[in-house]
């Protein structure tokens, strides 16, 4: 079983927000492949499906993001899973718009739902599926931003990327990381 784990606020005024593209990314994945309805366990919001051949558990704490390992070591501590066998779907202002990056391990790089991740797991070794949303520029701007809702001008490649990630999610599944970065750089550069 694999655990995938969206990050993001559970203000239904922040669903738009930069900072939830990890909900919005596990919505989709759960949409496109048919994931059971959404409901409420190990403080977030759980739907399981099938993608690739794994069996994939969908999470998305409804912590807040700066709490959200409470949830995560909840769900990873009830199926005994291991960190590799979690990914974490988030936002990364160090990628362009429309960008994705996945990588095992690392830092928190400032972002909180990683660092919560990081202290409840007590292990840095799972997955993290880097969503690029852009940076504002200026560090003084960056919380207003990552709090800021995605405008019209995003919408295009918002829309075009949360679907590229949704089509090549059973790659990520089969553990074809490569794989799944090429094929969803493919399907957003053939949209533009």
């Amino acid at each position: 079983m694999l655990l995938w784990v969206g990050l993001g606020n559970p203000e239904p005024g922040m669903a738009r927000n930069r900072h939830n593209i990890g909900f919005m990314a596990l919505d989709t994945i759960a949409h496109r492949h048919g994931f059971t309805p959404w409901r409420q366990r190990f403080k977030g919001l759980v739907a399981e499906g099938n993608i690739g051949g794994e069996k994939v558990l969908a999470l998305k704490p409804m912590t807040y993001m700066n709490n959200s390992g409470e949830s995560v070591q909840q769900a990873s501590a009830f199926y005994k899973l291991p960190p590799p066998s979690i990914a974490a779907f988030h936002d990364e202002l160090d990628l362009a718009p429309g960008k994705v990056r996945v990588k095992q391990g690392g830092g928190a790089a400032g972002h909180n739902g990683l660092r919560s991740m990081d202290r409840m797991l007590g292990d840095q070794n799972y997955w993290r599926v880097r969503l690029g949303i852009g940076h504002p520029g200026s560090k003084e701007r960056v919380m207003g931003y990552v709090l800021g809702d995605f405008g019209k001008e995003d919408r295009d490649w918002l829309v075009t990327l949360l679907d590229a990630v949704a089509d090549a999610a059973p790659l990520l599944a089969q553990a074809k990381q490569p794989d799944f970065m090429t094929r969803v750089a493919l399907l957003t550069q053939e949209t533009k």
